[in-house]
């Protein structure tokens, strides 16, 4: 039996989380094994080993969504991807297109790396349709920042807000979702307003940011001063909390927020009379479809988009790559997975 190492708790809590020796999976019906070279962490994955985040995990659990690898086996019946084939993973793999599954009472939260097992491990079985061609462009440690961070701010820009050249879009950070929002909207022919830590002015700016704004000042008076009180078309709002309420604030009249993150907490607060006079759209965002990442990845070839990676850790050094996510890196932390 051929053995490989994957990552598991058999408990909520860090403390649980152990590097173990398994059996290789194999691929079965409609399914492809596919050897992994990297996957990309997001917060959500240091919240569902340190809290479970209310879903229902089955042990032993293991973490992660983002994965970029090569096909090396075909399961019965299974003909999307052939042996060699480079992909990455859909993170919401039941998401093909429209709307997104779920009901008014009980809205879809069926993941990788939560309702579904994670990618953090050297080989893992999937269906087939839980997949997709990888970038032509990127090499696999740049790949697997796309399923989640990617295509979030991919379908909040692009596909539900609608960003167009001469639009001001207003990023208030510059973790990966942020930083890929950056550049989609570039690509766009849009004004890019970036707001975070001064230590990262020079980097933002390198990514074509127009403006930047340090997150330690009146950054509302500094977006009205920016614009001539017009304020921005698009925020992409990935802290939460109150801060949508200043994100309200700084809206151009027909504007649209993309609620994403919630780092400052899970209660949204807004004042009302703005968010109505302006005729503000708010747009809730969790990623988006396996179509829309496969239109991503054509934009990424075409466009040249390049992930900014922070930092990649080996497989055994997981534990240290989630201390280094809690200090809110400049891009994507990456763990390669393949030697």
């Amino acid at each position: 039996m051929s053995l490989m190492k994957r990552w598991e708790i058999n408990s909520i809590g860090m403390q649980h989380l152990r590097l173990n020796h398994v059996a290789t999976p194999t691929a079965g019906p409609g399914e492809v094994l596919v050897k992994v070279n990297a996957v990309a962490l997001n917060y959500r994955d240091k919240m569902v080993i340190e809290t479970g985040r209310g879903l229902p995990l089955r042990f032993p659990f293991t973490p992660g969504s983002d994965v970029a690898g090569e096909v090396v086996a075909v399961g019965k019946g299974a003909s999307r991807f052939e042996v060699g084939m480079k992909v990455i993973s859909t993170a919401t793999p039941d998401w093909i297109d429209g709307l997104r599954a779920g009901t008014a009472r009980t809205p879809a939260y069926q993941t990788l790396g939560g309702y579904y097992p994670g990618v953090l491990a050297e080989y893992v079985a999937m269906p087939e349709d839980w997949l997709v061609s990888a970038p032509s462009t990127l090499e696999p440690w740049q790949a697997c920042t796309l399923p989640v961070a990617g295509l979030t701010a991919w379908f909040a820009l692009v596909e539900r807000a609608g960003v167009r050249a001469g639009d001001t879009v207003l990023i208030p950070s510059t973790g990966g979702v942020a930083l890929f929002g950056l550049q989609i909207a570039k690509a766009n022919g849009a004004k890019v307003i970036v707001c975070s830590q001064p230590a990262y002015e020079a980097r933002a700016r390198a990514l074509g940011a127009d403006h930047f704004i340090d997150v330690n000042s009146d950054w509302t008076e500094a977006v009205y001063q920016l614009t001539a009180d017009r304020g921005a078309d698009i925020i992409l709002e990935v802290i939460g909390g109150k801060h949508l309420g200043q994100s309200v604030q700084v809206t151009a009249v027909g504007g649209h927020i993309c609620q994403i993150g919630a780092l400052d907490g899970w209660d949204i607060i807004a004042p009302a009379m703005p968010l109505m006079l302006k005729d503000i759209t708010l747009h809730g965002i969790g990623t988006g479809s396996r179509t829309a990442l496969e239109r991503f990845i054509r934009a990424v070839d075409q466009a040249r988009i390049t992930p900014v990676v922070d930092s990649r850790y080996s497989l055994g050094d997981l534990r240290a790559a989630f201390e280094h996510l809690k200090k809110r890196p400049f891009g994507k932390i990456v763990i390669d997975v393949a030697g």
